[in-house]
């Protein structure tokens, strides 16, 4: 690393460097992101794609006395490594170490944590509302990539923001555009453009020319149609400015002589209460890394691997996860049932569902960074006879709880949510982690659960959900399983049902989903009972009052939030039984999960092995009988 890098050690040192060495910081920047993703693995061709504009908001404007809002932040390396925290990086997205995303508690740079799509503009809003409510002279700058402006919150903020700030507030909205190219010549254009609209010239022109044409309505209108055409030919679209912006751009945004003097100009503007501005930039995901360029899908969120050799295949055959044990699953049901149609919410790659969309296009349904638009068209689909599938991650059905309980549960619908990364997830943390969705399902009418316990399973419970009539989820962990071998059969488990996996004395540990091997491992230390119930809902009570019966103690497991998780159900149904037995729940407690390695996470739960029996033994060993251990597993 030369020395330019190593001089920046906050914004206020890159706003110190001449203009003509930020080219220069720029390559060395770029490198010190591909090094480091290279050795940790994280997210690698989003922040190639932010380098330039990183230094140019951070050279333009006064942070972290100006906000930045990064949307989802994936992207935001270059702005960790540019405000302090360039030694820290090699800990990215370990535990103890940096965030993979903006934190604020990681940084006065990091205005706003972000992880989930579409929430910039929102928070940019209310601090720019805020700053000009106490008189402060302060910018709120949101940078939200093109698939997040699917999102229908990203549309809700700039119809709020035009209205909110017609009057004042210094609110800059930066659109990174990387699904698109410009050529080198559009590219000139687009900056002559761009700096010319963002210049005082232009803005004052247009304000003259509307206060003398005021007093003759005819010529004023047919003046300002001609501007939106004229602009119309120049640039993409008017829409931004429909809802009050002043549009600029598109510019390249790996330019930085086209970028900082038009963000200047935009501060100029803003200074002069001209509303709140839009700047549109195209930049490349992987830029200036040939092999994330050529690929940035298999350079979104590479492991570790080295920048000289790229990507390669690991000669050791991998275990299959249950993401694939998913995506196979679903061409095959839809192979024997016309009726099954797939739904992602801007997930193909990370669902699982780039097979099936190949095999069944007219049946594959991407809708965005729109996760309520996705459960609400699924109820449509659904109440004209067909079988939804939607395929979204736990921790983003959040996002559509309202649509989850008044379209489709209201309604009871057949709709199937196929939840990956329930559980913990490792490296991306609090905000990635679905800790939460057995409590937030298991309270609403007409939605079963299914809690498969490996991928053979897993398939079996998708079939079973598949052949309800009412909505059933079916949640999975991130990553491979316990490794038993997934069977070709579309045979579905009964609803309801659990099962008995080994037979022991004294007490009985009820496992919700993949923690039934630790939780068997744990037992054969124990001597106890293991059964695997498969479903939070509806629990087998049958099976549940029968173990209670003939053991002195219960013990529930999952991979999910402890309050008014799966072992808060069996509680529930103990008490409502009459049942007095001592009942100890583990599971995720009432805490964020910070990010870092799943199997470490998990220990710090007391979720392993050694954490469940040391669990057992300080709260139950007095029901604990670990004479000869009776081995007897009913399959």
């Amino acid at each position: 690393m030369s020395n330019l890098l190593e001089s920046v050690n906050d914004p206020a040192d890159l706003r110190r460097l001449p203009r003509t060495q930020l080219g220069k910081l720029a390559d060395e920047l770029r490198a010190c992101v591909l090094n480091n993703v290279a050795a940790t693995g994280g997210h690698l061709s989003s922040n190639l794609g932010t380098v330039e504009l990183t230094i140019a908001l951070h050279y333009v404007f006064n942070t972290p006395h100006d906000r930045i809002v990064w949307d989802v932040g994936h992207q935001t390396y270059p702005h960790k490594i540019l405000t302090g925290r360039r030694e820290r990086m090699p800990t990215l997205r370990q535990l103890d170490g940096l965030s993979g995303f903006p934190q604020r508690s990681e940084s006065p740079y990091d205005s706003f944590g972000t992880a989930h799509s579409s929430t910039s503009i929102s928070a940019a809003l209310g601090m720019a509302l805020a700053s000009k409510q106490k008189g402060e002279n302060r910018h709120a700058v949101a940078v939200i990539g093109d698939g997040a402006m699917t999102a229908g919150m990203a549309f809700e903020a700039l119809n709020n923001a035009g209205v909110q700030l017609h009057d004042g507030g210094k609110l800059l909205v930066v659109l990174n555009d990387n699904d698109m190219s410009i050529s080198p010549p559009v590219g000139a254009l687009n900056r002559y453009l761009a700096q010319l609209m963002s210049g005082q010239f232009y803005a004052a022109a247009k304000n003259v020319g509307k206060q003398v044409l005021q007093v003759a309505p005819p010529l004023f209108e047919l003046a300002k149609r001609f501007e939106e055409h004229a602009k119309g030919m120049v640039v993409p679209a008017t829409l931004f400015e429909k809802f009050g912006f002043n549009y600029v751009g598109p510019i390249d945004g790996h330019d930085l002589d086209s970028l900082i003097p038009t963000l200047e100009n935009i501060k100029h503007l803003l200074a002069d209460k001209s509303g709140p501005q839009f700047l549109h930039v195209v930049t490349k995901k992987g830029q200036g890394y040939k092999l994330a360029e050529a690929d940035p899908v298999a350079y979104h969120g590479p492991g570790k691997f080295d920048p000289a050799v790229g990507l390669q295949k690991s000669t050791v055959p991998a275990k299959t996860t249950f993401t694939q044990v998913f995506g196979q699953w679903l061409c095959d049901m839809a192979a024997v049932d016309k009726r099954l149609v797939g739904i992602t919410p801007a997930m193909r790659e990370g669902s699982g569902m780039v097979e099936f969309e190949k095999r069944f296009p007219g049946r594959y349904y991407d809708v965005g960074i729109a996760e309520q638009h996705a459960v609400t068209f699924a109820a449509g689909l659904a109440c004209e006879g067909l079988k939804p599938v939607v395929a979204i991650y736990s921790t983003f059905l959040q996002r559509a709880y309202d649509q989850l309980i008044h379209d489709v549960a209201l309604q009871n619908l057949p709709v199937v949510f196929a939840l990956d990364r329930a559980g913990l997830v490792g490296a991306d943390g609090a905000t990635h982690a679905g800790a939460y969705d057995i409590p937030f399902l298991r309270c609403i009418p007409n939605v079963s659960i299914a809690c498969p316990a490996d991928e053979n399973e897993c398939r079996q419970l998708l079939s079973s959900a598949f052949a309800q009539d009412h909505s059933v989820a079916v949640r999975y962990p991130r990553g491979a399983g316990a490794g038993v071998t997934v069977l070709p059969s579309l045979d579905p488990l009964p609803l309801g049902k659990g099962e008995i996996r080994r037979e022991g004395k004294g007490i009985a540990i009820l496992a919700f989903g993949t923690l039934l091997y630790p939780a068997i491992a744990a037992a054969d230390q124990l001597n106890a009972t293991v059964v695997n119930m498969r479903w939070a809902k509806p629990l087998d009570q049958a099976l549940l009052m029968q173990v209670a019966a003939s053991h002195d103690a219960l013990v529930t497991i999952e991979e999910g939030a402890i309050l008014g998780g799966a072992g808060s159900a069996v509680g529930e149904c103990l008490a409502q039984s009459g049942v007095l037995k001592p009942l100890v729940q583990l599971g995720l407690a009432d805490a964020f999960t910070t990010h870092g390695d799943p199997a470490k996470l998990l220990a710090m739960q007391g979720l392993d092995t050694a954490g469940i029996v040391n669990t057992i033994r300080e709260k139950l060993g007095g029901f604990v009988q670990a004479q000869a251990p009776l081995l007897t597993v009913v399959a």
